[in-house]
């Protein structure tokens, strides 16, 4: 069941969802942070939370991961946070390159010297996806990490990799994630 008036679970977006909003936030720090969430499956409570030294080195290159620090991501129901790194995407890599990073410590200022809050970010978002005509689909922040997991399950990767790659620590936590889909189901049991 998709979104509807916040309940429920956030949209899988397809392909077209995925460019349509992308091309319709209106600043390139705003169009980043859709961005990363599509390549790394984080949620956005973390992007934001993003320190430039988090993503470059002090030369202002690209590093080959991402570090979400313990201390930006959500803890596990048994109360524990871990930082997680993601390797880059080519695609994220050849973005964050040609991205200038503002000046200070956040790579999504905000203010008062703080990153961006989650209510800027959340209504950028409804912006874009307004803009783009898909409101009513279910689509909200937590679309990116859900269609992330889902594509990755869909393209053959096994659970324990996704969880690995996640930062997982309950198998059915994960399998929330992956929308269910009868024509793979049918395509299983075929190849019995």
């Amino acid at each position: 069941m998709s979104k509807n008036n916040r309940s429920g679970q956030a949209a899988v977006l397809t392909d077209s969802d995925h460019h349509r909003i992308r091309k319709n936030f209106n600043s390139l720090h705003h169009r980043l942070m859709w961005d990363i969430a599509q390549f790394t499956g984080e949620r956005w409570g973390a992007i934001i939370k993003l320190k430039i030294s988090d993503v470059y080195n002090n030369r202002g290159e690209v590093r080959e991961e991402i570090t979400f620090r313990a201390v930006t991501r959500k803890a596990s129901p048994d109360g524990i946070r871990q930082t997680r790194q993601v390797p880059l995407h080519p695609t994220l890599y050849e973005i964050l390159a040609s991205y200038k990073p503002p000046q200070g410590i956040w790579l999504f200022p905000g203010m008062d010297g703080k990153h961006i809050s989650m209510q800027a970010a959340d209504a950028a978002l409804r912006r874009a996806v307004a803009r783009a005509k898909l409101e009513g689909k279910g689509i909200s922040s937590h679309s990116t990490r859900r269609t992330f997991i889902t594509e990755l399950h869909k393209k053959g990767v096994d659970i324990y990799m996704i969880q690995q790659i996640t930062g997982h620590k309950d198998l059915k936590a994960l399998g929330g994630y992956i929308e269910k889909d009868k024509k793979r189901v049918r395509e299983a049991i075929a190849l019995l």
